[in-house]
């Protein structure tokens, strides 16, 4: 299957599937923590309070991640560079700061927006699809996809030079490969731990204990994912920078949710 990016041309102005898909990620993701808060009979205000500070701190974030990974910080101006990581450690810590400002009790409200962080994702990965980002490794499964415009295409020539993939010898440089479309592995991935997670967001437990799940689940996702991604960060052997800091999110995650597992540790 081959797919082109998804654009939308308003006169001298284009919008791209990634700029509606991120648009909807944040409003979607809003619109559950909001639900959430309402069933908790909290503010529902504060979702979306913490929604316009996400994008700040996620904005941020990102592209100073991406600055420090390339060396470049030139880079904090251009159009590249959106990586989630970044993106989610600069989100996380200004909602943290509009909450601890509004005096907002943070754990139980942790909880409240794990779900909505996983919908959100989905969401967005399906943004990285529709411009052709992200993807995988070569591969010849009936599912794999080309990108012949993708951010970059998936010819012969820039998988090897871009991301240190060796190709068949022989191959024209210009041959566009098919790929795994790790985008949508993580599309699924997250939208089954949005499932999980809302399913058991009313089940007993300690203030942060769903929160710590939530981290544990969705480090393990990206660090399956990330075997398959096509990348140039693999400094540490076969593993990614993604890969290790997927680790430690799921090794924090997991020490939130064994101290706060059992219910009579914390309000639910």
């Amino acid at each position: 299957m081959t797919v082109y990016p998804f654009v939308i041309h308003f006169g001298r102005f284009a919008v791209t599937g990634y700029g509606f898909m991120m648009m909807f990620a944040f409003l979607g993701s809003g619109w559950v923590f909001a639900r959430r808060l309402k069933e908790l009979g909290r503010d529902e205000n504060v979702a979306w309070d913490s929604v316009m500070w996400a994008v700040i701190g996620g904005l941020v974030g990102a592209k100073i991640y991406y600055a420090i990974l390339v060396h470049d910080w030139t880079s904090l101006f251009s159009r590249a560079g959106l990586v989630w990581y970044g993106g989610f450690i600069g989100g996380a810590l200004a909602v943290l700061g509009y909450l601890w400002w509004k005096r907002v009790p943070i754990p139980p409200i942790t909880d409240a927006i794990a779900p909505a962080l996983a919908a959100g994702y989905a969401i967005g990965r399906v943004g990285c699809f529709l411009v052709g980002d992200d993807y995988g490794r070569p591969s010849t499964l009936p599912w794999a996809m080309a990108f012949p415009q993708g951010s970059p295409p998936t010819t012969a020539q820039v998988l090897h030079r871009d991301f240190g993939i060796a190709v068949p010898p022989g191959t024209p440089p210009g041959q566009v490969l098919t790929v795994h479309p790790t985008q949508l592995y993580e599309v699924a991935l997250a939208f089954g731990i949005f499932v999980l997670l809302w399913r058991l967001r009313n089940r007993p437990h300690a203030a942060g204990w769903l929160f710590g799940l939530y981290l544990v689940l969705m480090g393990l996702e990206r660090a399956l994912v990330e075997v398959f991604r096509a990348k140039d960060d693999r400094f540490f052997g076969p593993l990614t920078l993604a890969q290790l800091i997927s680790f430690l999110v799921v090794a924090v995650g997991a020490w939130i949710a064994l101290r706060t597992r059992r219910p009579e540790a914390g309000a639910a």
